[in-house]
């Protein structure tokens, strides 16, 4: 079961500029914390907010390569925790960004969706 939260979250961010099928992997009422967040957001809506004020901040070209490292994944009957470092590699000279992630998956009809993340830039 371990390693089917493990390719959860790899397949998350495989799918990652594709939002309908980034989503998928998400609770509609999940719940987050973000390093550029000031409070919990709440939902889909709020997550796309999010992206949308992102996508005025960003400057300079997206990442070549977003993938999570260490992972390590523990479930017990239909709820999951997975811990990892999300990597984001640049083909420019700007050094890797790194967050310090943990998600809390629930498995619902037979697949594990995200109800709760909550991620840490590194710096």
């Amino acid at each position: 079961m371990s390693d089917e939260l493990a390719t959860t979250i790899t397949d998350l961010y495989r799918s990652l500029g594709d939002r309908p099928a980034f989503d998928a992997h998400l609770h509609p009422d999940l719940t987050f914390w973000e390093s550029d967040a000031d409070s919990l957001l709440s939902g889909l809506s709020a997550l796309d907010d999010l992206r949308d004020r992102r996508a005025t901040r960003a400057s300079g070209p997206a990442p070549i390569s977003v993938a999570p490292e260490y992972l390590h994944a523990d479930a017990w009957g239909d709820t999951g925790l997975v811990r990892y470092v999300l990597r984001a590699r640049f083909a420019d000279a700007r050094p890797d960004e790194c967050f310090r992630v943990t998600d809390v998956l629930r498995r619902e009809d037979g697949s594990w969706r995200i109800v709760h993340h909550h991620a840490e830039a590194v710096r």
